[in-house]
């Protein structure tokens, strides 16, 4: 409370603005502005050791694991007709079932006879077919570079955006604890807002990391916008999608094409046409009664965005060029560990294989929308519904997919869960 004229009132409020500046600025200060060792509570690494907790890793390794052996389980644990020379089978297809399409794992399906065209295989037959040979462990090989590169990818971006503010270890910490977040987070979420924290706690402003996670979020759908018009041109709508059940995946595609290509246009906007509407709905938010402690570290925050951005329209055209093309290598990347895994297994072609690529787009989409940790369960079903084509042995795909996420999945949850600990050790370490 203040006097009669409210100047003392007005000269406090003044003065506990300015604390609130100093703590929001420097969380290691007290309210006088001298600094203090830092308390057990740590505000900004909340965020971070929330989405880490235990539980989220366990449900997710147990979620991934789970699905991944329930497809093992099921795909070892059936038998599967397979056509071989003419004549030379023990069962003919008699489309009991009159859907005018081979079941080939359905028994109901085909009928003994002594000269047919099918033959019966268990999974161990079907895998002893495959040539276990120095060209399939070559392209699996590749599949794991494919990963590789993919990560590579986005520590050249990093360092791109940041403006070689990072060290190539730190490049390797952050994306690979950004990979762990999204590992562990539904495919409808991400780990951008836990990246927003990680770029702040290597030293980077609040504010700036915001506008460097906008701005590969920006480029990632960018990267999806443009490449699918092209692809679609080059390639019969009708060889993405599966037969069965092609017109609801068809409106599912394009609904959430058309969702990317405005968050595209929105988060373009945001970081680059007008930076002042984060500024302005970071302050707004904030006006809510029990938010309003948020208020000044939200100031700087949306100016530190708005500041991000005018450097931002200031690089020359070399500099998104370098960011663009790295994340069209990052992506690419990690398309390609798909078309390496079933040429290791199936002789494919230069056409199917630009298929194989293409047809990636729809199951991405899929994953961008599932409400489980890291896609378990629909990846596996896309795989198969989008490559059944390539193969009709549930078996082999089975095993493809399962490979897939085991290459592409489950060491994230490994290399996170060894990273981690080590990390949140070096940054106490720092701020003590």
């Amino acid at each position: 409370m203040g006097t009669a004229n409210g100047t003392p009132g007005i000269g406090r409020r003044k003065h506990n603005r300015k604390r609130w500046s100093v703590l929001i600025s420097n969380p290691s200060s007290d309210q006088t502005g001298i600094l203090k060792k830092p308390s057990n509570s740590r505000p900004m690494s909340e965020p971070i050791e929330k989405t880490f907790s235990k539980w989220r890793i366990y449900l997710a390794l147990l979620i991934g694991v789970s699905i991944s052996g329930g497809i093992l389980v099921y795909s070892f644990t059936r038998t599967e007709f397979h056509k071989v020379e003419k004549g030379t089978g023990s069962y003919a297809w008699e489309d009991f079932n009159q859907n005018k399409r081979i079941d080939y794992t359905d028994p109901g399906d085909f009928a003994l006879v002594p000269n047919g065209d099918f033959e019966k295989k268990s999974a161990y037959e079907v895998l002893s077919e495959v040539s276990w040979n120095s060209t399939t462990f070559f392209w699996l090989f590749l599949a794991l570079l494919g990963m590789v590169g993919r990560d590579l990818g986005y520590m050249l971006r990093i360092r791109i955006l940041t403006k070689k503010q990072l060290s190539w270890r730190q490049s390797f910490q952050v994306i690979m604890l950004w990979e762990f977040a999204s590992a562990l987070a539904p495919g409808v979420m991400s780990g951008a807002t836990v990246a927003m924290f990680i770029l702040n706690r290597e030293k980077i402003a609040l504010g700036r990391a915001t506008a460097i996670v906008i701005l590969t979020a920006f480029l990632d759908n960018l990267f999806y916008v443009v490449i699918i018009p092209l692809l679609f041109l080059l390639m019969p709508a009708g060889k993405l999608f599966p037969s069965a059940g092609n017109e609801s995946m068809t409106v599912v595609f394009w609904t959430g094409f058309s969702v990317f290509a405005l968050l595209c246009i929105v988060l373009f906007s945001s970081i680059v046409l007008y930076p002042k509407l984060v500024y302005h709905l970071l302050t707004f938010i904030t006006r809510i009664p029990f938010l309003k402690r948020f208020r000044p570290g939200a100031e700087k925050t949306g100016n530190d965005v708005k500041n991000t951005a005018a450097e931002l329209k200031k690089e020359p055209f070399s500099f998104w060029l370098k960011a663009f093309g790295t994340t069209v290598f990052s992506w690419s990347s990690r398309f390609l560990v798909i078309n390496f895994i079933m040429q290791a297994f199936l002789n494919l072609g230069f056409f199917q294989q630009a298929q194989i690529f293409t047809k990636q787009f729809v199951l991405w989409m899929f994953l961008r929308i599932s409400p489980t940790p890291g896609g378990s369960g629909v990846a596996e079903w896309a795989f198969g519904e989008l490559l059944s084509e390539f193969s009709t042995s549930v078996i082999l795909l089975g095993t493809m997919a399962v490979l897939w996420r085991l290459i592409s999945y489950f060491p994230y949850l490994i290399i996170g869960s060894v990273i981690l600990p080590r990390w949140l050790s070096k940054q106490r370490k720092n701020k003590d």
